[in-house]
């Protein structure tokens, strides 16, 4: 798993990964139990919190199953909503009705918390659809405050992130990954352009 993205919203999409055109082949989120590990690593649950998650879950199977089609629909409608944006056009309505309906659900189950400001935490909701809260939150949140004109796309995956380059010339998801493997490609093109000659 990675988080590439920028936004706890993205680093959701990016759960699915493949080529930058097509359908994606590789799926980080394959079962509840999967959402609530990618919940951890992403930082908006604690070790406590999805111990309970899990336990909550073993306890109602059908009620698990429905939250986990919830989560992919959600990431499928959020894909709706930025993978257009990435490419300087305006999402679909219907999809923004969903993420409307989404976070009014969300702040139904959110307290404001004051740190240096307040801010809304889901801490106290021992719902399966917790993991979900947060990603709408954050999707909400890019949308009327972040720079859609820095969103894009990774030049060689599928991945979507936040450009916060000065110059806003960022090209991949991650120098490591797809930034490397072009100067490679790069560099296998000469060298093979060289020996013909």
């Amino acid at each position: 798993m990675r988080l590439v993205g920028g936004d706890l919203a993205l680093d959701f999409l990016n759960t699915r990964a493949g080529p930058p055109v097509g359908p994606p082949d590789d799926d980080v989120l394959t079962g509840y139990a999967e959402l609530v590990a990618w919940s951890v690593y992403a930082g908006t649950l604690t070790e406590t919190q999805a111990a309970a998650l899990r336990r909550l879950s073993r306890g109602s199977p059908d009620s698990t199953r429905t939250t986990f089609a919830q989560a992919l629909r959600t990431r499928d409608y959020l894909d709706e909503v930025f993978r257009p944006l990435a490419a300087g056009e305006d999402p679909g309505v219907a999809a923004l009705t969903r993420l409307r309906d989404d976070e009014a659900d969300a702040l139904a189950h959110a307290q404001l918390m004051r740190g240096k400001t307040f801010a809304w935490s889901w801490r106290d909701d021992h719902t399966l659809a917790r993991p979900l809260r947060p990603v709408v939150h954050a999707a909400v949140q890019l949308l009327t405050t972040g720079g859609l004109d820095r969103i894009k796309r990774c030049a060689g995956c599928r991945f979507l992130f936040i450009d916060e380059s000065k110059n806003r010339s960022r090209r991949w998801c991650s120098m490591d990954d797809c930034g490397t493997a072009e100067k490679i490609r790069r560099y296998v093109e000469v060298r093979r352009i060289r020996t013909r000659r």
